[in-house]
C-alpha cells in the first residue's frame, strides 16, 4: 500500500507547496504512482484526515493553529516542516518585535478587535519535527531527495555546512570582497548559494548550520571593519525567533 501523504498551511504564503510541485512530468509521474497524496488544498479538493506523512508550511501566529497542529502531529507518522517560515519562524517573526496590540491596529484600524494573534514561532516550538525542508522557498531538489528518502525508510541526508562552502565550489566573489555584509558564513547550504551568484547576498532563509563556527565568523566580521549588531540585522529578517542568539556567545 502506498503511504498516504498531506500537506498543510499555517502562517504563509503558501510558495513553499507550489514550489513543490515546480517538477517535470516525469517527477510527477515517479510521485504520484508512489504515494498517495489525500489532502492538498492547493492541488485537489477532496480531503482526508487518514494520512502517514504530513508536510507542514507556514509559522504558527494564531492560538487556534496550536491545537489543529498538535491534531496533525497525532496522526502523522512523520511530519516535515516544509519551508522557511516552518522550519525557523522565518519573515513571520519580525512582528515579535511589537505588541499584539500594536499589531493588530496597524493592519486591522478600527477591525482589530476582530482579529487575535500570539508571537510568531516555528512548527518545532508547538510539536516535535521528524525532518526540515529548508529555504524561502526550499529547491525543489531537495523536496524529491526528501520524499525519495523517506519513501526508502532512510533519513534524508541533508547538507550541514556553511552557504560559504558552496559560495567556493561556484567560484563566486565573496559578498565581504565587494563590501557588502552577509550571513553565509554561518547559514546551512543546499542552496547552491543562488542568492550571491545572482550578485546579492546570503538572507539566511535556510536557517544557521548546525554547531557554527562563531569564532570564524567573528574574524571575518573583525577583518572588514563590521560589529556583531551589523550582521544581526541581517538574521532579524529570518531567524528573529531564537537563533540569533546564538551568534552572540
Amino acid at each position: 500500500m502506498k503511504p498516504k501523504v498531506a500537506f498543510f498551511d499555517f502562517t504563509s504564503c503558501e510558495g513553499c507547496q507550489l514550489d513543490a510541485l515546480n517538477l517535470d512530468v516525469g517527477e510527477v509521474l515517479g510521485l504520484l504512482g508512489a504515494v498517495d497524496i489525500v489532502n492538498f488544498r492547493e492541488v485537489k479538493t477532496n480531503r482526508s484526515d487518514d494520512y502517514d506523512i504530513a508536510f507542514i508550511e507556514g509559522s504558527i501566529t494564531k492560538e487556534s493553529e496550536i491545537p489543529r497542529l498538535q491534531a496533525i502531529r497525532n496522526q502523522a507518522k512523520v511530519l516535515v516542516a516544509l519551508g522557511a517560515c516552518a522550519c525557523t519562524g522565518g519573515v513571520n517573526c519580525l512582528k515579535n518585535a511589537y505588541s499584539s496590540e500594536e499589531l493588530l491596529k496597524g493592519v486591522y484600524g478600527e477591525c482589530a478587535s476582530f482579529y487575535n494573534t500570539i508571537p510568531a514561532r516555528p512548527v518545532n516550538a508547538v510539536v516535535p519535527v521528524d525532518y526540515y525542508i529548508r529555504g524561502c522557498p526550499p529547491t525543489t531538489a531537495e523536496f524529491v531527495k526528501v520524499v525519495k528518502a523517506l519513501l526508502l525508510g532512510k533519513r534524508p541526508d541533508l547538507p550541514n555546512y556553511p552557504v560559504c562552502t558552496e559560495c567556493r565550489v561556484a567560484g563566486n566573489i565573496c559578498v565581504f570582497q565587494r563590501g557588502g555584509t552577509c550571513i553565509g558564513p554561518v547559514t546551512r547550504g543546499g542552496c547552491d548559494a543562488m542568492c550571491v551568484g545572482a550578485g546579492r547576498f546570503c538572507w539566511g532563509c535556510r536557517g544557521l548550520v548546525e554547531n557554527p563556527n562563531t569564532d570564524s565568523a567573528k574574524d571575518v566580521l573583525a577583518r572588514y571593519g563590521l560589529t556583531i549588531d551589523q550582521i544581526l540585522e541581517r538574521f532579524k529578517i529570518y531567524n528573529s525567533y531564537s537563533e540569533v542568539s546564538q551568534c552572540q556567545k
